[in-house]
């Protein structure tokens, strides 16, 4: 208890530690991160005078709509396989089908749980917590219905939206998994997925990417009416274009609390526990690399300049933060590894996910090179310090990097160092102020917000599951590997 207590500290206290920045203006409403709720085409009149016509109903543009579903594929390319072979290949023979069917599984529940009620917990209104019941089953989801999306007057079919945003939800617990890799059983971890799910990944959602979208603001009255009735932390201006906070910090303090609950490894620190497989690590990688080009330019919504400049802002972070790792490690421990720059460049993707819609490509590389190098000292130096057993460095990785993307998104938005700054839906135009010490501690609010919610949510749910299938194999189950024990099968017949 006393290790998990510091270490929830720890994340607190690496938000905390950045320089906080002179704040000298107001904060300003900013860009939208994600679309509103979904606003139905109503019907024209039967018969009405020419003056008296109504507005047509806006029609989703085919291209904007064909984008989204091809980035809807290309997230879902990245879990399965991508995330399956980037963990399985870095675990032992004995574990690979384990880890794989673990991701599957996950995978396949978030699914139905999204259209049961995850969708409308996320992305309807209820409070500043939680989205309401409106959608419950999908239900008045039409292949009419439509979904806003950051352009007034441009809209994308709800049922694209939702297909898009369910693969955000499932592959946020699946990260999660690799923090307690090969150890624990296969029923609590479904078990554990959905409490988690329900409880953190939901309302995280809402609280950062739920308002009610840009043709509902025209004044200043109606602006404060949008922000009443939006997600808390976008109520404050929060900063998350792709999941920063929602999918990385989120999941990454999950892992690190499981780590600790759960316990280590049989033999971790006195056995070496290589991975089997460093060849399905880079093909698992590359297939995340390519698969965030979905994750990243789709929650831009709309195919436009702007999706541009996120695709180019996500290649050089990556990249940049593949090579930072790389150099990093072959400074301080002697040797480049392919597992070193499969790792740098997941960080680098992490890192970029809040900032890729807010700042300019030389901002990506700043934040690829801080974060390669960030989270190569959490993997090692702080990992191997304070001794906890996060198998596949989810933490080290996705939770601190997140932090990294989540601040620096604050610093590097500035239109001063090149970043877009933020929109002004009265004006439908580019605010020209900028304040980065203000946007930074908003930044810092929702960082923090999400390491204290998380962290709770995970505990009180690993407890529950603990107590009502257990959380751990047995120590003759662990070591006989759990692709026999808890599936009946293995992964190579050699």
């Amino acid at each position: 208890m006393k290790k998990l207590l510091m270490l929830i500290a720890l994340c607190g206290s690496f938000a905390l530690s950045a320089p906080i920045l002179a704040q000298d203006q107001p904060a300003e409403q900013p860009a939208a991160t994600e679309a509103a709720p979904a606003a139905e085409a109503a019907p024209a009149p039967e018969a009405v005078s020419a003056e008296a016509a109504p507005a047509p109903a806006p029609t989703p543009n085919k291209g904007d709509t064909a984008w989204m579903i091809v980035a809807t594929v290309l997230v879902i390319l990245m879990i399965v396989p991508g995330l399956a072979l980037f963990y399985g290949g870095m675990v032992r023979t004995k574990n690979m089908l384990g880890m794989l069917m673990k991701v599957f599984a996950t995978f396949s529940l978030i699914s139905v749980l999204w259209v049961i009620y995850g969708y409308s917990l996320a992305f309807t209104q209820g409070n500043a917590f939680f989205g309401g019941f409106d959608r419950l089953f999908l239900g008045g989801v039409t292949p009419a219905s439509l979904a806003a999306t950051f352009s007034k007057g441009v809209y994308i079919p709800e049922y694209v939206f939702i297909a898009f945003q369910l693969t955000f939800a499932a592959i946020t617990p699946a990260l999660i998994v690799g923090a307690f890799a090969e150890r624990v059983k296969f029923s609590a971890v479904l078990l554990f997925m959905l409490l988690w799910f329900t409880f953190s990944y939901a309302p995280i959602a809402h609280m950062v990417w739920f308002w009610a979208g840009p043709d509902a603001i025209t004044d200043q009255a109606t602006l404060d009416q949008v922000t009443a009735t939006a997600g808390w932390l976008w109520a404050k201006g929060a900063l998350d274009f792709a999941g920063g906070t929602v999918v990385h910090i989120n999941a990454g303090v999950a892992g690190l609390i499981g780590a600790l609950v759960i316990g280590k490894r049989i033999g971790y620190g006195r056995e070496a526990m290589p991975p089997h497989s460093l060849t399905m690590t880079m093909v698992g990688a590359s297939l995340l690399w390519v698969g965030w080009f979905g994750f990243n330019v789709g929650s831009n919504l709309e195919a436009t300049g702007l999706a541009a400049m996120v695709l180019v802002n996500t290649q050089v972070a990556t990249a940049t933060a593949a090579l930072s790792w790389m150099f990093g490690e072959w400074i301080f421990r002697g040797k480049p590894t392919m597992l070193g720059a499969a790792s740098g460049a997941v960080a680098g993707l992490v890192a970029i996910t809040p900032a890729c819609g807010f700042v300019g490509p030389m901002g990506a590389i700043v934040l690829g090179l801080v974060a390669g190098l960030m989270c190569l000292w959490a993997v090692t130096w702080l990992k191997s310090k304070l001794g906890y057993d996060d198998s596949l460095d989810v933490f080290g990785v996705h939770c601190i990097g997140g932090i990294i993307g989540a601040l620096g998104t604050g610093i590097f938005a500035a239109p001063s160092l090149g970043g877009v700054g933020l929109y002004d839906y009265i004006k439908d135009a580019a605010n020209p102020e900028y304040s980065i010490g203000n946007q930074f501690m908003i930044q810092l609010t929702g960082v923090v917000t999400t390491i204290v919610w998380s962290g709770v949510v995970a505990f009180i749910a690993y407890k529950i599951v603990d107590m009502i299938v257990g959380l751990r194999v047995t120590e003759e189950q662990e070591r006989e590997g759990l692709d026999e024990t808890q599936h009946g099968e293995r992964a190579y017949h050699m």
